[in-house]
Parts: structure tokens; C-alpha cells; sequence
């Protein structure tokens, strides 16, 4: 199979746009009182209490330190463990800055730019080490939290690691470059920052929280689960409680499971499936990986974790809609009840939740989820060629919603009443294909950057 590099114009020519039409799930926004904001679904008053859903599963605050909630937008759900760090409330808390602290944070991001000029200032101080150095760290800091929001991984992964080194043994800043590491969806870095974490602060509840989505993304849940108990001892975290409780739901659900594992695949499989079954779909995805690799021009570093349930186990496992066939929340989950070996559907399935872990761990999950269901959509063979028209008069009756609104998973969504059109089509935006001097692929970091926020240029080109 030809790479995507050498089908440059006709990749070009690709493009993953998502229409959502009325009637899909909308998400809120809660507002505390201390500023945090929560993206959630189906909130709702109760009592002294605000209950409401995220990606890590059913919460409740208490009324009184909630300002108040937002109405809009649609339901982000959690995909992989590095989506997960992004949407829940992962990120390190702080203390409170001191005045000096507080000064070199505002000198070193300011009117909406990272000053490069103060931070060269403070370095050229920082080599005699000392308080200095001190505040070298304390500005890398603080433009690594600047770029971060900004959703500039790669610099703010430069700065974190910046400030690690000024301040080598500052907790503060060997769990903010463990952060971006799990952002990045580099768990074995992350961890190893978290390690030494560890070290001068065993008694902070969030090093132990990153370190469970840290072993969750290594494909250690029963470890993950000992990290976030550790956390829970230390402080009381409705999201940490409720990612506990889907550690301890797949540890129970796979406590009996078989295992089998190939080159690049760790395989959980229910005992009631055909140990046959379970090696063909190490060999079909192993034919697959090849395929993908060779595409992306891309291998992840980490084996890839697949468990096959039966359908009872994966909708208890998963709570996923009836109309989901398969999932990948950085593990495959597939329900395999009733087959004997690998058809023609099981495996184009397989191939589609692969793409996704592939484009996870190439963009350290940077790709908004509709360009991620249009590429795992291309590799597995669709084409719009017959939606194509469905999404031009979508349009043209004003029924779409902007992509900037797509970027959460959609679990939520009605799947087959016609709420959602998938098309992959014969577009230019959203998407480049380039040699790039590497022969790799590459797309967006974020969103849609060149003028088609809405996807109407999209639409008017599948036409």
C-alpha cells in the first residue's frame, strides 16, 4: 500500500467533517466560586447539591461554592488517558504565589505573549544558581502554564523542562513536567518525573493522581487504582473517586480473563471466547499495525492494550450507547460475543480503533476528535461519496455546528436517528498532508486555524 505521502494530492483532498444537528447532547459549564470552571453534562440542583456527569462518570459539589452554570456546547467525553488529563481537573494545584513569585509571573506573560526577552534576563543571572535560579524556574513556570492553555504542548513542554532544571528538586515544577508528559501521552517520562515527584513531596494528593492516569495510560490499571487510593488517603477528589471506580469495575470485569500478547499488543480476552479468536486478533492487528505504521510513518512507543468482552461485560465495562460497536479510551474494547474468528466487520473494526491509538500518541492527543473519526474513518476504507450532498444542504439550512464544538468524544450522541453525519471527504482544510522533510504525516495541533471555523468551506468542497 502506497504511504499517505506519496497520495499527497489526494490526501489533500481528505478531509474528516462532522455535522451535529439538533437535537444532540448539549453540555454546561459550572462556575465555582474560586474560578475552576467544569464542562459537564446533565447538571442538575439537588438539594445542597449540584449533580452533574463528566468523562469520569456521575459528581456532586456542594451548592455553596458554585457561582453559577452555563448554559451551551456540546458534551466532551473522556477518550484517552492524556484526553482525560485535559478535560478533568488533573492539573497541578499551586499554592498560593508569594508577592515576588506573583511579579515574575506577570513580567514573564503579559499581554497575551510569553516575554522571551525577561526570561533570557533571568537566565543570564540564573548560572551562579541560588535565588536566581529560583526565579528562572519560577518564569519557565509560569510560560509553561501560559503555552499550555494555549495548547502548545511542544513549548510548553520546552519550558517545563526548563524550570525542572533551574530548580531540579522543586515538586512544583517536577510535576508540571510530568503534566505536560501525560498531556503529551509519554506515560513512562511522565512517570519518572512523578517518581522524583515523589520524593520531596510524598504527601501531595496530586502526584499520586497524575501517577494513576500515568499507569492507566501504561496499561496498568490495577496500578492506577493503588496510585488514586494513595491520593484519596491524602484528599478528598470526586473526580479521582469516580476514576477509581472504573479501575476497580475492569479489575472485576477482567479478574478471570485470559491473557495473550504479540509484538506490539497486550490481550485480555473473557474465557468464554475462542482462544482462536483471541490469536487471530493479535494476528489481524498485528497485519494492521504494519498497514498504520506504515502510513503515519509512525510507531507508538508502548504496547497497545486490547481486551474482547462479551457484550454484556463491555456495555457494564464501558456505559457506552447501544449504537457504539467498539471503544478506545487508550485501551481497544471490543465485545466479541457469538464469533469464532476475525470476519470481514471485526476486523475493519480493529483497524478503526487502531488509527485512533496510532493519531493519539503521534499528535500527544492534540487532534480534535472529528479529524480523529475522519482519519480512523479513511483508514478503515469510507468514503463520502455518498454523503456528500446531505452535507452541503445541512449546511445550507444553517442545522451544522462550528467544529470548535466537535472536539469532545461522542458517546453521548444518537448515533443512528440521523443526529449526526460522519462524512469523510474531498477537502482542503483541516488537515495537512506533507513530506515535511521527514516523510511523516501532520496535522493541526488544536482547531482549524485558516478561516473555516464553521466547516462550510469543508462542506462546499465534498460537494
Amino acid at each position: 500500500m502506497r504511504s499517505l505521502v506519496n497520495q499527497l494530492p489526494k490526501m489533500l483532498a481528505m478531509l474528516a467533517c462532522v455535522l451535529m444537528l439538533a437535537g444532540a447532547a448539549r453540555a454546561d459549564k459550572i462556575v465555582l466560586k474560586n474560578g475552576r470552571k467544569i464542562i459537564a453534562s446533565n447538571v442538575v440542583e439537588d438539594g445542597d447539591k449540584i449533580r452533574y456527569e463528566t468523562s469520569a462518570g456521575q459528581l456532586a459539589l456542594p451548592k455553596s461554592i458554585v457561582d453559577h452554570v452555563e448554559k451551551g456546547g456540546l458534551v466532551p467525553m473522556m477518550g484517552s488517558p492524556a484526553a482525560a488529563a485535559a478535560s478533568l481537573d488533573l492539573e497541578p494545584a499551586e499554592s498560593a504565589a508569594t508577592a515576588g513569585e506573583s511579579e515574575i509571573d506577570k513580567s514573564a506573560v503579559h499581554d497575551g505573549t510569553v516575554d522571551r526577552n525577561y526570561i533570557n534576563h533571568l537566565e543570564s543571572r540564573a548560572a551562579a544558581g541560588g535565588a536566581q535560579a529560583i526565579q528562572a524556574a519560577r518564569a519557565h513556570h509560569a510560560a509553561s502554564r501560559f503555552e499550555m492553555v494555549k495548547g502548545d504542548l511542544e513549548r510548553a513542554l520546552a519550558d517545563a523542562r526548563a524550570a525542572m532544571l533551574y530548580a531540579p528538586e522543586d515538586p512544583a515544577m517536577l510535576l508540571e513536567l510530568a503534566y505536560v508528559y501525560l498531556r503529551r501521552s509519554e506515560f513512562k517520562q511522565s512517570l519518572e518525573y512523578l517518581e522524583r515527584a515523589k520524593r520531596y513531596a510524598p504527601k501531595n494528593p496530586d502526584v499520586y493522581k497524575l501517577e494513576g492516569w500515568t499507569y492507566y495510560g501504561l496499561n496498568r490499571p490495577d496500578q492506577a487504582a493503588t496510585e488514586w487510593k494513595k491520593s484519596l488517603t491524602l484528599r478528598a477528589d470526586p473526580e479521582v473517586q469516580a476514576a477509581l471506580e472504573k479501575a476497580i469495575r475492569d479489575k472485576a470485569e477482567e479478574e478471570n480473563y485470559r491473557e495473550n500478547e504479540s509484538a506490539h499488543f497486550q490481550l485480555k480476552y473473557n474465557g468464554a471466547a475462542e482462544p482462536g479468536l483471541a490469536r487471530e486478533v493479535l494476528h489481524t492487528l498485528e497485519g494492521h499495525y504494519q498497514q498504520i505504521e506504515s502510513e503515519l510513518n509512525f510507531s507508538p512507543p508502548d504496547p497497545i492494550g486490547v481486551v474482547l468482552y462479551t457484550e454484556q461485560g463491555f456495555a457494564d465495562i464501558t456505559r457506552a450507547p447501544g449504537w457504539v460497536g467498539a471503544l478506545n479510551d487508550g485501551r481497544i474494547r471490543v465485545p466479541v460475543q457469538g464469533l469464532t474468528g476475525v470476519d470481514s466487520e471485526l476486523s475493519r473494526i480493529l483497524r478503526h480503533e487502531l488509527t485512533h491509538s496510532f493519531i493519539q500518541q503521534k499528535t500527544h492527543s492534540r487532534a480534535p476528535t472529528w479529524l480523529q473519526e475522519g482519519m480512523a474513518q479513511w483508514m478503515e476504507g469510507k468514503r463520502s461519496d455518498e454523503n456528500a450532498s446531505a452535507l452541503v444542504q445541512v449546511y445550507d439550512a444553517g442545522q451544522a455546528a462550528p467544529l470548535a464544538q466537535l472536539e469532545g468524544s461522542w458517546m453521548r450522541l444518537a448515533g443512528t436517528d440521523g443526529n449526526v453525519c460522519i462524512c469523510v471527504g474531498a477537502g482542503k482544510r483541516g488537515i495537512h498532508c506533507a513530506d515535511a522533510g521527514d516523510g511523516g504525516y501532520r496535522t493541526h495541533s488544536g482547531s482549524p486555524r485558516h478561516g473555516d471555523r464553521d466547516g462550510t468551506g469543508c462542506a462546499r468542497s465534498v460537494a
